[in-house]
């Protein structure tokens, strides 16, 4: 079976974490394994990986910090798992830069689609003109995939990056949720409230130099 891309599978819970990598390995992944943060992030620096599948609830780093961490370092996508369902628990990980969430207890097909559907999005085309302005306040650049307002740098997750360069490809229009999740995710299986948490980070970023509109029950509109 033709290799797929590695993913980095970090859970303290040995059955768990070789269930994680059956399903994965049946699939054409190449599979590495971490008890912990540490040995995480170390693997990362060795080997590298195409995307991590981490666990919320670890002793010593819980899978939060090492979120953090491999932010600072790293731009892989990141699957957080966690038995945790509460919306807070999913904000804390979106915010500090995880891609998405899945809640135990999961299925296979479940945990393949979200790691594909991250891994495609992370091999994202760039736009065939690559470079955006929105009059002198706002300016992506696909091909870098850096942001500025008015001149300043602003640091946009990947996420928060590929759902601003769809709404201001076309300022005025109004994208749904759906065709968000498809452009950010390339698929409409993440929730939906995914689109709105993120939207909510990306306007404390920018701040009041653009206004990114709120449609209810329709979907988002930048304004240019």
């Amino acid at each position: 079976m033709t290799n797929t891309g590695t993913i980095l599978v970090v859970d303290d819970e040995l059955a768990l974490r070789k269930l994680l990598s059956s399903y994965l390995a049946k699939e054409g992944f190449s599979i590495l394994e971490a008890r912990d943060g540490k040995e995480a992030l170390s693997l990362l620096d060795q080997v590298g990986a195409d995307l991590a599948l981490i666990d919320v609830m670890m002793p010593g780093m819980d899978g939060f910090s090492l979120v953090k961490a491999i932010r600072s370092k790293f731009s892989i996508p990141i699957v957080m798992l966690t038995a945790r369902g509460e919306e807070s628990s999913k904000v804390t990980g979106l915010e500090l830069g995880a891609d998405d969430y899945i809640v135990k207890p999961f299925s296979a097909p479940e945990v393949i689609a979200r790691v594909r559907a991250q891994i495609r999005r992370s091999k994202g085309l760039v736009a065939e003109d690559p470079v955006i302005n929105i009059g002198d306040t706002l300016t992506l650049d696909s091909r870098s995939r850096q942001c500025w307002v008015n001149g300043q740098e602003i640091m946009l997750s990947r996420r928060e990056f590929d759902l601003l360069t769809t709404l201001a490809s076309s300022p005025g229009r109004v994208f749904s949720r759906e065709s968000l999740l498809m452009a950010a995710w390339g698929t409409t299986y993440i929730t939906e409230k995914t689109i709105d948490v993120h939207i909510g980070l990306i306007r404390k970023k920018l701040g009041q130099a653009v206004t990114i509109t709120s449609l209810r029950g329709i979907g988002y509109r930048l304004d240019g």
